[in-house]
């Protein structure tokens, strides 16, 4: 049976639970636990998968089709245990079972309740696979105190409390503000906090205090004295200058040891961190420097692009290159020349994303990069602007644009290269969807298999010729203009496992030009970077060396 870490926050949000919980995994890994990390989330939404990116940054996907939130991009990154859709659940996912459930008459008569019928719902979530893992943990999303938080923590305190003694621990992160005018760090944050999560029955066993500055003994002591902890259990978390330091951050300040401590395990097994240590290498001792252009449209909200950035910085690691990223608004040249605002980059990158707002700079974006011979990776929507800048500036198709943008405005302009999926083979049967289905859930999620073309540049970089990469859209290139596009060049290097749709586009005549319909960032980690982005930026460095 898996012990579990219940992982709250308070005072403030953006702590960094997700990072600390993926930092604890790690380190659990490297003293050879296996481990499993879950995200509780509180809000309405069923999932993330309709909330716009400056609401919420970016939406991660599992290999099963889940639409989640960022934090398991975290977990991935850092343990390597590919996320499932069991591993990440809202209240609106949790509310719409428990009210399915009272429709099929499953309660058999009763007043529905939050307790305990939505806890017992969580419950029952936290429950899935605990006989898989030595250690399942789960984090909850929002702060101590939050209205929407109170069934999460309710179905916790009860977790715990049906749990066999020592199964079950509680780690609350809080913030120890550093005030320069009277040059103190102050506990009173933290005591409050602590006293919220004790009102409604958790004792924290492990306080994770976020703070600017050491913390000095004195302070420590009043915290485990105020805060019912040991002062073994208070552990500091400093910034970084990279998150990938957190690991071996963590492990100095004894987070791991006291997490076992907690749990009784002694003696435990010493922790492994070779791996950590090269990350580290890797990332404060690069031999060069590039830069990379991400021309998008949420370029105001990092988070938007988060696993796209640590995919590049990934790609600079294994390069031993520092990836020096400049975010670009595509709404900027959308109606000016892109040369004032591209030139000097080494390499240009086009994300995905939804709409027609900013497509006219993206495919500005692409024409440049395909003219000056810079490497271009356009990534789902970055591939499709990609085709339609080569159907209307090479191919003669001076009309090309996608569906999508005809179906946003209500009226027909374009001729759709780019059109609304209808249907597409998962596994062994077809699924079927309609323009004016509902939003959430409906678009081609998950993994899927594509097929390299012998002899491709795609392939070369693969070093295969079948893949598997996770997909999120709803909009494909439509095969019926392969002959046309590659005959003006652009070539139709991947295809779904059916030949029917197109998964990456190439230039023949182009150092480095790829298009992929699919997101390979969501599989790329720090020791294991996605190859796509470690040859990407290596043909980045070739052109810094040209410049």
């Amino acid at each position: 049976m898996a012990r579990f870490v219940f992982i709250t926050g308070g005072v403030v949000s953006s702590l960094g639970k997700g990072l600390a919980s993926a930092a604890l995994g790690a380190l659990l890994q490297a003293r050879g636990y296996s481990v499993r990390l879950r995200k509780l989330d509180p809000y309405l939404n069923v999932d993330p998968g309709t909330m716009s990116p400056f609401e919420h940054g970016e939406v991660f996907v599992t290999d099963d089709g889940a639409e989640t939130d960022l934090d398991l991009g975290h977990y991935e990154r850092f343990t390597g245990v590919p996320a499932r859709k069991t591993d990440s659940v809202s209240s609106g996912r949790i509310y719409s079972d428990v009210l399915e459930k009272e429709r099929r008459g499953d309660y058999l008569g009763k007043t529905i309740q939050v307790v305990p019928h939505v806890t017992n719902q969580i419950k029952d979530f936290i429950s899935i696979g605990e006989d898989e893992v030595d250690f399942m943990l789960c984090e909850i999303g929002g702060t101590v105190g939050d209205i929407e938080g109170l069934p999460f923590f309710e179905a916790i305190r009860q977790f715990a409390h049906d749990k066999p003694r020592g199964q079950c621990i509680f780690m609350h992160l809080t913030l120890l503000p550093y005030l320069a005018a009277s040059g103190e760090l102050k506990t009173k944050p933290t005591q409050h906090s602590v006293k919220e999560l004790q009102s409604i029955g958790i004792a924290p066993d492990i306080l994770v205090c976020r703070s600017e500055q050491p913390i000095p003994e004195k302070e420590r002591e009043k915290i485990a004295l105020f805060c019912n902890v040991r002062k073994q259990s208070v552990v500091a978390a400093y910034d970084l200058r990279s998150i990938y330091e957190a690991p071996l951050a963590y492990h100095r300040e004894g987070l791991d040891q006291a997490v076992l401590d907690a749990f009784g395990i002694s003696p435990a097994p010493a922790p492994k961190l070779e791996v950590w240590h090269d990350v580290y290498d890797r990332i404060h001792n690069p031999e060069g420097e590039v830069k990379v252009a991400i021309v998008g449209k949420y370029t105001q909200l990092e988070d938007a692009y988060k696993s796209i950035a640590e995919a590049l910085t990934h790609g600079g690691m294994a390069n031993r290159v520092k990836v020096r990223v400049e975010w670009v608004d595509a709404e900027l040249f959308d109606h000016e020349d892109a040369t004032p605002h591209l030139e000097g980059f080494h390499a240009i990158l086009v994300p995905g994303g939804f709409g027609e707002r900013g497509t006219e700079g993206k495919i500005k974006a692409a024409q440049f990069a395909r003219e000056k011979k810079i490497p271009y990776l356009g990534i789902c929507l970055g591939m499709q602007m990609a085709v339609i800048e080569a159907a209307r500036n090479v191919a003669g198709l001076t009309k090309a644009g996608s569906e999508e943008f005809d179906h946003e405005a209500g009226q027909k302009r374009f001729e759709p290269v780019v059109y609304h999926l209808k249907e597409w083979v998962q596994g062994n049967h077809t699924v079927a969807r309609k323009a004016d289905d509902d939003k959430g859930g409906t678009m081609r999620l998950g993994a899927y298999n594509a097929s390299l073309k012998e002899g491709s540049k795609v392939a070369a970089v693969y070093g295969t010729t079948t893949i598997e990469e996770r997909h999120r859209h709803r909009y494909e290139v439509d095969i019926k203009y392969r002959d046309v596009l590659e005959q003006a060049g652009l070539k139709f290097s991947g295809m779904s496992p059916d030949g029917k749709l197109p998964e990456i586009v190439e230039w023949d005549n182009h150092p480095w030009f790829i298009g992929v319909q699919f997101h390979p960032e969501l599989k790329s980690k720090p020791f294991a970077p996605h190859p796509l982005f470690a040859d990407f930026v290596r043909a980045a460095v070739e052109t810094s060396r040209l410049v």
